[in-house]
């Protein structure tokens, strides 16, 4: 009984309290359909999950949930400054935050939009939070897609070297500089196996900035998925339908990660992406959204159109 009419699309972007801060996020679809809720990764804001893919979960079925986390976009900056390297030798006394309140956030925002349970559907940092959710509170989940993620052991998922050097270059000052600095991070992250298109890279980038610009709530994300632990042993006992989703090209988290995470997690199924890189593309999006759906339907409360 998916919804498909146009009106019943609409966005509905609007801050709310969630676990004791304020998210800003979007609802799209018919409130009547399983909700699902959408995580994205490090610094990313609630439209790097393309406005194409929510009509398709839509049309799927779905009554779908787009959000800023913590420390972007329109949501609540956290005050602090990290240092990153104390924090990866052991020494949390400048950690902000743990990956753990992000995922409490998300279990907030649930509950402030009045629902008991959610699929999920994370990327990259977005896919550890939603591991979390679905570790913590099972109960709320639905069924788990992490995408192009890892389980925090330190043995899988590692980045290519020139890859995270180019990631953590400090922020241009500039409009302009930031939005190239963005485009070349994009660059070196698609995969050989599609097309990069630099037109559109830019235009992301530039709406992002325009939209909000903090390089510093992006360090206080990248040091608390730092300091997170290996969640391989509570990975092991989930009990949820879960689907991990993962490029042969990925450079910033390694395709080890997403095979170490299915292989954790009981009855979990990989899908696995030939030639993409770390990021959702278009081309790819059609395998991801049936993969998204056929997980879903193993819930035992799924849209009508995919039994």
């Amino acid at each position: 009984m998916g919804s498909t009419s146009h009106d019943r699309r609409t966005e509905i972007p609007r801050p709310v309290r969630a676990n004791g801060i304020s998210l800003c996020c979007a609802t799209y679809g018919d409130p009547a359909d399983p909700p699902l809720l959408m995580i994205m990764g490090q610094g990313t804001q609630l439209d790097g999950w393309d406005r194409s893919y929510v009509d398709d979960l839509v049309d799927s079925g779905f009554f779908v949930i787009r959000f800023d986390n913590r420390d972007v976009g329109l949501s609540e900056r956290i005050e602090g400054t990290p240092d990153t390297a104390a924090i990866r030798a052991g020494d949390l006394s400048t950690l902000p935050y743990t990956l753990d309140d992000m995922a409490a956030d998300a279990v907030g925002l649930l509950d402030a939009l009045g629902l008991d349970r959610a699929h999920l559907l994370g990327a990259s940092l977005g896919g550890m939070i939603a591991q979390l959710v679905a570790i913590r509170w099972p109960q709320r989940v639905l069924s788990l897609c992490s995408i192009m993620s890892s389980t925090g052991d330190r043995a899988v998922g590692q980045p290519d070297p020139d890859t995270i050097a180019l990631m953590r270059r400090p922020a241009p000052p500039t409009r302009e500089g930031a939005i190239e600095a963005a485009v070349e991070r994009s660059r070196a992250l698609a995969g050989k196996g599609f097309p990069f298109d630099e037109d559109a890279a830019r235009t992301r980038a530039a709406a992002a900035y325009d939209r909000a610009h903090d390089p510093a709530g992006r360090l206080r994300q990248q040091a608390a998925a730092i300091a997170a632990a290996d969640r391989t042993p509570e990975l092991r006992r989930l009990q949820v339908p879960t689907v991990v989703i993962h490029g042969n090209d990925d450079r910033l988290v390694d395709v080890s990660g997403g095979r170490a995470t299915a292989a954790a997690v009981p009855d979990a199924r990989f899908e696995l992406i030939d030639g993409m890189g770390h990021g959702v593309v278009p081309e790819a999006w059609p395998q991801i959204i049936t993969a998204v759906r056929r997980n879903a339907a193993r819930a035992t409360a799924v849209p009508g159109d995919v039994r």
